[in-house]
């Protein structure tokens, strides 16, 4: 009759563990689902800013742009000295000697 006992004592810590393991497996899939989703906003964020940051400095080329054009159209000769001087210099610092 201990023996019974026993076994019936094992069986019921056996499926205890066993109900533990599954509700312990159950919890790590609930938290893989939220990670995949936080994982998942976070990405968007990032792409969001990363488009902001782009169309900012979209803006700015274009407004250095305009300024650089808005100065060779007042200063056309000082513009065409300054071409002239950094041809200049490109061709001496990539000429072969």
């Amino acid at each position: 009759m201990a023996a019974s006992k026993e076994a019936a004592s094992q069986d019921k810590v056996l499926e205890t563990s066993k109900e533990e393991a599954m509700q312990a497996y159950q919890n790590l899939l609930e938290a893989k689902t939220h990670f995949r989703k936080a994982a998942e906003a976070a990405g968007m964020d990032l792409k969001s800013e990363a488009t902001d940051q782009l169309l900012k400095g979209k803006d700015k080329a274009e407004a250095l742009g305009n300024e650089a054009s808005r100065y060779m159209n007042e200063k056309p000769l000082a513009t065409l000295g300054v071409a002239f001087i950094a041809g200049f210099v490109f061709s001496q610092l990539f000429s072969r000697k």
